[in-house]
């Protein structure tokens, strides 16, 4: 059959289809639309009101986000203003279907953000003891909910024919915990960072991983309607070989994926589409799999926090859009759903303290078993059972799904919400309790201070850096510093080969010997780069060639995506030029959005040919400093690179005798103060250092003898930018050991 003849046929057959169907489909009413927007209105107000109540009364916001549904359901308006509540909230299933979108929006968009505070890293490094914490703490609520499930009378089954279906997702309710409330708690505590916060953090998000492929699993047996080993097997099989290939060849894959568009496209709100469109992307793949949607935006939200050019500020928006606009229209829309009245029947009420009691004494007993078994003591035991037993935002998305799906009736829907509440109530005054009472130890101790002291590093803070030279043998000091700096921290590089072109080719010159020959030469450049380039760790490090009569603008233009250092080698001055640095590197340093890093080399002797690669390894380290932030920062920077490369550093500090400052008659004395508080903080990275301290009228000339005379490999100095419009200037002294230094110096500019 042809091509024309298939296509006759399709049309053929889709014919009847198309003459039944409308020819066009109706917008909304204009009254539903009305109910919608006036709905979102009164949800998003009451929920933040409450919310921000909570938070002043030291509670988690999702606490009044969700009493405020409640207050807005039957319970509270519909008994004081049923007419009211009628009238905003009308039983009508198309109205309801119309904010259970929007509700659905708040749950993926929460889920994707809990991804993103889930650290992988974290879990490996406590994996040991958060996986037996979390078997205990798993099993033990698991079996206790499919006890419960198959005890509970039929009246309080939404389906009497799907028991077991019903059992194990109270399995998952009595299992699963709250990252998000736990985190916010252990934030406000100040305690996120100790060793017992990280295993209760870890714990949890293994509990949750787990929760979430259970629930996938329930949410598959329901949709299917039946159970038999065959459907059961294909929803575990499912969720799992899922996320097995999400965590696996999923990282480097959406790694690329964002690392490629960023570089191609740039900017926060480019990259915040893609990472939504991959959400809801892989949310439909998995519900079409017939495992819950949650399942896909939650593994999206972990691969996406792990990638390297993952952006702060995108993170921050989408958490902010969550927080303050989806998230609560969720909670509160889930409170709307409760009827108290329901509950607070004698017998109803009594299961829910029943459910309840189930829920608290096996999660936090099966944590306390699991920590003994890890060997933690007995208050660690108690803090790590009362954080995870902590339910909120989670819970209720379980109890969300299970409604939707038919598992639940509203009694046990509002049992199962008012739980997330109560649970969410005792999280923070019984971890004060108990977190009050643990010890810190010397280790932990020592890793908090590093950890401190890189928060408010600024070498700590480089993750993208800019390597950019004018002439490819002068790129091997600059590219063997960054790889140097690799080895403590992950660091994606760009470098650039920007040579000026005197003009244009014209299209018809486009393949002339010249063009071709330039071509030829700057690809000889790239592979010259490329060799000192092999020891950075990390990233494979992206090659450009920049020909243009401008190249500064074109390096200027990559500039402006988000490089946190730009590394520039020179080690010869432009004939005929005015600035110390050539006309490039001159222009890029001057208009840089950020850091720069000039490695400038002592001119070549001999008959200036260019040296012949080599590994450099710098024995002894020379870095002067006055105090100042700059200083501070190329104090930093010489402490890296010295434990790096096991160099000796030396810090010292030049007292001016012709100084006429108010704190001259004791210069040695603020000197050995500036030198001592430089390297206490240099010793935290680990590098070995003494310090010198000496008085000098012209301090350039001191400093260039002490490197010659101690043989020094290197000579790095913080320095910033002088108001000089021309040309960049550092200052005076700066330029003089630029000039007449024996040995490499490297000036790091704060711009």
């Amino acid at each position: 059959m042809t091509l024309a003849a298939s296509a006759l046929a399709l049309l053929a057959d889709a014919a009847p289809a198309l003459q039944a169907a409308p020819t066009v489909l109706k917008s909304l009413p204009h009254h539903a639309v009305f109910l919608l927007l006036l709905q979102i209105a009164v949800l998003l107000f009451t929920a933040r009101l409450l919310g921000e109540l909570m938070r002043k009364l030291g509670q988690p916001p999702v606490i009044g986000e969700l009493i405020a549904g409640v207050v807005l359901g039957p319970s509270v308006l519909g008994a004081l203003a049923p007419h009211i509540q009628q009238y905003v909230f009308p039983p009508i299933q198309s109205q309801a279907d119309l904010l259970s979108v929007v509700s659905w929006l708040g749950v993926l968009f929460l889920i994707l953000v809990t991804g993103f505070e889930t650290d992988i890293g974290l879990i490996k490094r406590r994996g040991k003891y958060a996986l037996i914490v979390s078997s205990f703490g798993i099993s033990i609520p698991m079996a206790a909910g499919i006890t419960f499930g198959f005890l509970l009378p039929e009246a309080y089954l939404a389906d009497t024919d799907q028991r077991l279906v019903f059992a194990l997702f109270m399995a998952v309710s009595m299992s699963i915990c709250a990252v998000p409330v736990i985190a916010k708690v252990l934030m406000d505590l100040k305690l996120i960072r100790r060793d017992i916060g990280q295993l209760i953090l870890a714990s949890a998000m293994t509990d949750d991983t787990v929760g979430w492929i259970m629930l996938s699993v329930v949410a598959g047996l329901a949709t299917a309607g039946a159970i038999d080993p065959v459907s059961i097997g294909q929803a575990i099989g499912g969720a799992l070989l899922f996320l097995g290939l999400m965590l696996t060849i999923g990282v480097p894959i959406f790694s690329k994926i964002i690392s490629g568009v960023d570089k191609r496209i740039g900017g926060a709100n480019t990259q915040m589409s893609l990472i939504v469109a991959l959400a809801f992307g892989c949310a439909a793949l998995t519900h079409q799999m017939g495992i819950e949607a949650v399942l896909g935006a939650f593994a999206v939200g972990i691969l996406v926090g792990q990638a390297p050019r993952f952006r702060k500020e995108v993170a921050h928006t989408l958490e902010m859009t969550t927080a303050s606009f989806l998230a609560p229209i969720f909670f509160a829309s889930a409170g709307v759903k409760v009827d108290l009245a329901r509950v607070a029947t004698p017998e109803v009420a009594t299961i829910g303290l029943i459910v309840l009691a189930i829920a608290c004494a096996c999660k936090i007993g099966g944590v306390y078993v699991g920590a003994w078994a890890a060997g933690l003591p007995h208050w660690e035991r108690l803090a790590m059972g009362f954080g995870m037993n902590a339910r909120g935002a989670m819970e209720i998305v379980v109890a969300t799904v299970g409604l939707g799906l038919g598992i639940l009736t509203v009694e046990m829907y509002s049992i199962i919400v008012m739980i997330a509440i109560v649970t969410s109530l005792m999280a923070p005054p019984m971890l004060r309790w108990c977190l009050g009472k643990v010890k810190m130890g010397d280790t932990e101790a020592r890793r908090l201070e590093t950890e401190a002291v890189n928060a408010s590093s600024f070498i700590r803070q480089i993750r993208r850096v800019m390597i950019v030279t004018r002439s490819a043998h002068s790129v091997d000091l600059p590219a063997q510093i960054v790889g140097y700096l690799s080895h403590e921290q992950p660091i994606e590089c760009t470098a650039i080969y920007a040579r000026p072109q005197a003009v244009h080719a014209a299209w018809w010159q486009i393949w002339s010997r010249r063009t071709r020959r330039y071509a030829k030469l700057g690809q000889l450049a790239l592979e010259r780069i490329r060799r000192p380039l092999r020891l950075l760790k990390g990233s494979r490090p992206e090659l450009k060639l920049i020909s243009d009569t401008h190249p500064a603008e074109q390096v200027l233009a990559e500039a402006e995506r988000d490089y946190e250092l730009i590394v520039l080698g020179e080690n010869r001055r432009a004939i005929g030029s005015e600035t110390l640095l050539g006309g490039i590197v001159d222009e890029v340093v001057r208009k840089a959005p950020c850091p720069c890093l000039i490695v400038r080399e002592p001119p070549t002797p001999g008959d200036g040919k260019p040296p012949p690669y080599r590994v450099w390894v710098p024995k002894k380290i020379l870095v002067p400093t006055v105090g100042t932030e700059y200083s501070k920062n190329a104090v930093e920077l010489a402490a890296v690179l010295a434990a790096s490369t096991q160099a000796e550093l030396t810090i010292v500090h030049i007292s001016r005798t012709d100084a006429n400052d108010v704190d001259s008659a004791r210069p040695r004395e603020l000197g050995d103060q500036i030198v001592a508080r430089e390297a206490e903080r240099g010793r935290k990275f680990g590098a070995s250092i003494t310090t010198e301290v000496h008085d000098g009228a012209r301090p350039e000339e001191l400093i260039l003898k002490l490197a010659r005379d101690g043989n020094y490999d290197l000579i790095v100095i913080g320095s910033s930018l002088r108001a000089v419009s021309a040309r960049a200037f550092f200052g005076h002294r700066v330029e003089s050991m630029l000039k007449n230094a024996h040995c490499p110096v490297v000036v790091l500019s704060a711009g």
